[in-house]
């Protein structure tokens, strides 16, 4: 499975993951928290899957963080 966010089979609700909101997608910054809702309907996004945070904030995965910790 790949990390990165665009495939919608590796993303599931309660994940931690990095996404890009949409007023950051200029300087790519990205947004730490933890998966509440699956937003993109097609199995696969070139610019990642959108989701919605526990918090209510919604932008793009970026990177699955998830409970492993490996950073590179």
């Amino acid at each position: 499975m790949n990390g990165d966010g665009k495939k919608r089979a590796g993303i599931a609700p309660g994940l931690e993951v990095d996404i890009v909101l949409k007023q950051d997608q200029r300087t790519g910054k990205t947004t730490r928290g933890i998966v509440k809702d699956i937003l993109t309907k097609s199995p696969e996004h070139p610019h990642g899957i959108k989701v919605r945070l526990q918090d209510g904030q919604v932008g793009r995965v970026k990177q699955i963080v998830s409970g492993k910790r490996d950073e590179h």
